[in-house]
């Protein structure tokens, strides 16, 4: 059922980012599937983030056409779940302040490795290196830190139990019947 889970928010992912993309040019540059990286590398499961990574990287450059090299997109975002994963384990990231500064290196890593990845093997990026950075981490950092909070907030096992706890005090603060006639 998690993996079902996973194959469809991929599936959500890529098909919002590629129709952003043809909605209005400038949400090209917020990258849901880093988005989406990053936050299965924060729970803190290497193997499941690198997978969901690469399939999200090859989808990506798969859809984003000729000009761009096959196989770096993949490639950085997988060192970018690596890099999110280290951290992660080291240090609890589990609040949304914190959330922010590992949203903007992710989207740094990201694009530093596939703008390398482009210069390394003779290609030209799709779009230019100070363009793409500045745009991509500041759009990429604002919308997942709002995904991240909306999504602890309301669908979060977190958030689950706060509401039944919730539900239990106000059960509790009821007064009883026999109180009530005095």
């Amino acid at each position: 059922m998690r993996q079902l889970t996973i194959a469809i928010l991929l599936i959500v992912a890529i098909a919002l980012q590629s129709a952003l993309r043809a909605i209005w040019q400038p949400l090209a540059f917020v990258d849901l599937t880093l988005i989406l990286v990053v936050y299965f590398a924060l729970q803190r499961e290497p193997l499941q983030a690198l997978i969901v990574a690469a399939i999200a990287g090859l989808a990506m450059d798969l859809i984003s056409g000729p000009p761009a090299l096959l196989g770096a997109g993949g490639f950085a975002k997988v060192l970018t779940a690596y890099a999110v994963y280290f951290v992660a384990s080291r240090v609890m990231l589990d609040t949304t302040l914190l959330r922010i500064p590992v949203l903007f290196g992710a989207s740094i890593i990201d694009n530093l490795v596939y703008v390398g990845m482009h210069k390394l093997l003779g290609q030209t990026p799709p779009v230019p290196f100070i363009q793409s950075l500045s745009f991509k981490v500041l759009a990429t950092t604002i919308i997942g830190t709002l995904l991240l909070y909306f999504y602890d907030s309301y669908f979060s096992g977190k958030a689950r139990q706060r509401r039944q706890f919730t539900l239990r005090r106000r059960v509790a603060r009821r007064p009883s019947g026999a109180l009530r006639r005095r």
